[in-house]
């Protein structure tokens, strides 16, 4: 029988972005929306500043083991103390806030590899702000794998964005688009879809997933008219994704994949750049869309959109996003726990 999981670790975010304000708002609607319980990683004090700040009556509660959480989540918001070394001031991010938000994301992994935490779920970060602090790392996510591998764990990340009835991989992210097509790799093809089958399984129960997988020029390349990345690089990553059993299809013109007859067909789409996958998905669910990293050795989900300084404080902030980064977690977490698999072994 299935055991009742364990609270998600959420982490603090950048402390004066909205992270707090949907914080708050997510545990809120605790109830009305069925947000599964989450400890914050974080100083208690900014959340309660952001609390009256937002006219928000709410009760906060310190604990030291996620094993309280549920003891207390009812009455109050639970919240692993990490003190802050400088006032915030919402809206405006300061370079001595980077080693809260540090040691946030650091304890927040601590606790899903001793599996005191069922999953965790990162609230947006402002990596200028950390990289003026000297953060060496070019984002959150290889952040995380860093400090699996540190843990003695394997981990290749692949970034994948959700929403309702849309899921998509884009297998090159923060590039300039000039350099798609120089950067574009047969292996990384292979690589990352290997990931997603693997996780779609352990993580979504689905056992042989639908993979869809675009072209990376106009009408997949009109057969080398318009470009030659299909013959040369997309499609011997097919074929052999295909001699490895994976049910995948493609190169598909990708002004043809994203209407809902055509999303029927696939569990899916794997897309060759950023705005190619990041597109429609924000069309179809720019409120409750998700960021979820594949690859690593523990459930990994977080809200779609940025720090939103310009929102802090202000009573503005939708934590719908933030919600469905919870609920996503928790349902990973669960299909893992059922699935009687390791993950990515150490």
């Amino acid at each position: 029988m299935m055991t009742a999981l364990k609270p998600i670790a959420l982490t603090m975010g950048e402390p004066a972005g909205i992270g707090p304000d949907i914080t708050i708002g997510a545990w809120i609607r605790r109830n009305s929306l069925d947000v599964p319980p989450f400890l914050v990683i974080g100083d208690n004090g900014i959340l309660e500043a952001r609390a009256r700040a937002l006219d928000v009556d709410i009760a906060i509660a310190r604990v030291s083991d996620p094993a309280t959480v549920v003891k207390v989540w009812e009455a109050a918001l639970p919240v692993m103390a990490l003190d802050a070394q400088a006032p915030i001031t919402a809206g405006r991010p300061a370079p001595a806030s980077a080693s809260l938000v540090i040691a946030s994301i650091e304890h927040a992994v601590g606790l899903v590899l001793k599996a005191t935490a069922s999953a965790m779920v990162t609230n947006p970060i402002h990596k200028q702000t950390l990289y003026n602090a000297g953060f060496a790392y070019p984002g959150h996510t290889e952040f995380l794998a860093a400090l699996a591998c540190k843990a003695g764990y394997t981990a290749r990340p692949v970034m994948m964005v959700t929403a309702p009835g849309l899921k998509v991989v884009p297998i090159t992210i923060h590039m300039p688009l000039r350099d798609v097509a120089k950067k574009l790799r047969t292996q990384d093809i292979i690589a990352q879809t290997r990931i997603v089958a693997r996780d779609l399984a352990h993580f979504f129960a689905l056992t042989q997933p639908r993979i869809a997988m675009t072209g990376l020029n106009p009408h997949a390349g009109e057969g080398g008219s318009l470009g030659h990345e299909e013959r040369d690089v997309i499609k011997p990553a097919l074929e052999q994704l295909r001699h490895d059993g994976l049910d995948v299809a493609g190169p598909f013109p990708a002004d043809t994949l994203f209407h809902e007859q055509a999303r029927s067909a696939y569990d899916v789409c794997i897309c060759m750049y950023h705005d190619q996958a990041l597109i429609p998905v924000k069309m179809l669910g720019f409120h409750d869309g998700v960021n979820c990293t594949l690859g690593l050795p523990f459930v990994r989900t977080s809200p779609d959109h940025g720090t939103a300084l310009t929102l802090a404080g202000r009573g503005r902030a939708d934590p719908s996003s933030l919600i469905a980064a919870l609920k996503q977690a928790r349902n990973m977490a669960a299909s893992a726990q059922g699935d009687n698999m390791s993950g990515v072994a150490p």
